[in-house]
């Protein structure tokens, strides 16, 4: 098991291993009288596990799947649960299933009472890696991805790679797109594993797997620790993700969230490119990788306007100003403000199918 210190003015740890799952989450209820699981569908058999495990009361809550659990309408029915359970300040909420729940259950945390403790148990690869790290809650809205939400540590994450063994093949890798991120932000080392080590970074039951996860979760715990509530570093975690939500956005949420950023990437790489900062071969190194984890990287032509029209609402705008996370090098990111349309739309132009 490796277990990676989150340092900041609430500090956690995230433990990776396998078969961990009930010991860890014991040891992190110290305090909680009740606790709520927060689950999807799939996940209802160890969610009845944990009730008939741990020490304390559970309340079990079903929610949809995916984005469609993201909703205010989700959200109120957890307020109904907890206030008809008269959930205090001592009792917990528990996220149980892929990056949307641990943002469902963490914001829903966050807002009771003004915040009670969340503790997250994602059960797959971009909620490992991504999601359930960092303390940034949020549910959706007709307007768009994660603009409503909150700033809330977990009390703890417990990554338990034997939850994504039955994963889809397709569904583990789309997940593996936050990994190809955090390697182009800061790891090299990833890349070269995906490189390299492609069949075993992308299985569960090897050590490979467990280090890419591992790594990616360590980018993304020492960004944290640095800026929590995104005011400067912090906003490198969003390469690939401008376009990336736009394209979620406008596929009413229908499309996997790795999917998109997958597109959104190789969209930032190539504007990287255009405006004179980053190598050919690295945009080329953008392609081969994610094209060997079968993730798309081509996007509809005649698309462009209402994908630009809905990254101006994305949160990294300043007013009117379009910011992107883009590079000069393999982990050396940086923010691009207010980029002229025609250098976008050759960006785009270069993906769009």
């Amino acid at each position: 098991m490796t277990t990676i210190h989150v340092e900041t003015d609430a500090p956690y740890d995230v433990h990776v291993g396998r078969g961990i799952l009930v010991d860890r989450l014991q040891e992190s209820l110290g305090g909680v009288q009740r606790l709520l699981v927060v689950h999807q569908p799939a996940m209802a058999r160890i969610a009845d596990h944990l009730k008939e495990s741990l020490d304390v009361e559970v309340l079990l809550a079903e929610v949809p799947d995916a984005e469609a659990g993201k909703r205010i309408e989700v959200a109120q029915f957890l307020w109904q649960i907890m206030g008809q359970a008269d959930f205090t300040r001592t009792d917990a909420v528990l996220g149980l299933g892929g990056g949307a729940v641990t943002d469902l259950a963490g914001f829903v945390a966050a807002t009771w009472l003004r915040g009670v403790r969340v503790l997250q148990v994602p059960t797959s690869v971009l909620g490992m890696v991504d999601a359930a790290v960092g303390g940034k809650t949020g549910i959706n809205t007709e307007q768009g991805k994660n603009l409503v939400g909150a700033f809330h540590h977990p009390a703890a994450v417990i990554a338990d790679l034997e939850l994504v063994d039955s994963l889809p093949r397709n569904e583990l890798l789309t997940g593996f797109a936050e990994i190809v991120k955090a390697g182009f932000i800061a790891d090299p080392r990833i890349l070269d594993l995906l490189e390299h080590h492609r069949d075993a970074s992308t299985d569960p039951t090897t050590p490979e797997f467990a280090e890419v996860v591992a790594r990616s979760i360590d980018v993304k715990a020492r960004v944290v620790a640095n800026d929590f509530r995104e005011a400067g570093e912090r906003e490198f975690l969003n390469y690939g993700h401008t376009l990336g939500h736009a394209i979620e956005h406008n596929e009413r949420y229908r499309w996997r969230h790795g999917a998109a950023v997958s597109i959104g990437m190789v969209f930032a790489a190539e504007l990287s490119r255009l405006a004179g900062r980053l190598p050919e071969r690295v945009v080329d190194r953008h392609r081969e990788i994610l094209g060997s984890l079968e993730l798309p990287m081509t996007y509809p032509v005649g698309r462009w306007q209402s994908l630009l029209a809905s990254m101006r609402k994305d949160k990294k705008t300043r007013g009117s100003m379009l910011r992107f996370v883009v590079l000069d090098d393999v982990a050396k990111p940086r923010i691009l403000e207010g980029p002229d349309e025609g250098l976008l739309f050759m960006a785009y132009q270069s993906l769009a199918d």
